[in-house]
């Protein structure tokens, strides 16, 4: 599997090719769609176990509040904000996807300004389990 990065942010080959065709399907957020068109190779390696892939959970801290949450990064068919999953088309989940434990997301709100949420831990990387388990996982997920 080989990976991208994109500015802070660590795209797997799996989240690549899913957002291709989600773009294909429902377009993308501009971060995302740029993100598709310019990004570096790196070389293949383990997903690394705090980083936020598709069907990856995650702790959040709100740090304008200290209100955490915790959410599962998903395709926007398996999106239910009051479950905690979060579509990665939505500007939350397009925010979050790439980056690392310890890292700030940041997404603008609909009427101006800007909210963040800073990534205290990946609770679930699934990519991090090998390919096998990877998709047994989002299986099992409901995905």
């Amino acid at each position: 599997m080989k990976d991208f990065v994109f500015h802070e942010r660590l795209f797997t080959g799996a989240d690549l090719a899913r957002l291709r065709t989600l773009a294909a399907a429902d377009g993308l957020p501009p971060e995302l769609a740029e993100a598709l068109e310019t990004h570096e190779r790196v070389p293949p390696g383990p997903v690394p176990g705090d980083l936020v892939t598709l069907w990856s959970e995650a702790e959040l801290r709100d740090p304008a509040t200290g209100r955490r949450q915790r959410i599962k990064l998903c395709e926007p068919v398996a999106s239910n904000p009051a479950l905690g999953f979060v579509s990665v088309l939505s500007p939350l989940g397009a925010a979050l996807l790439g980056l690392r434990a310890g890292m700030v997301a940041r997404w603008p709100l609909p009427l101006g300004g800007e909210r963040e949420a800073v990534i205290e831990r990946v609770t679930f990387q699934p990519l991090a389990l090998g390919e096998a388990s990877a998709a047994a996982a989002c299986v099992g997920s409901g995905a």
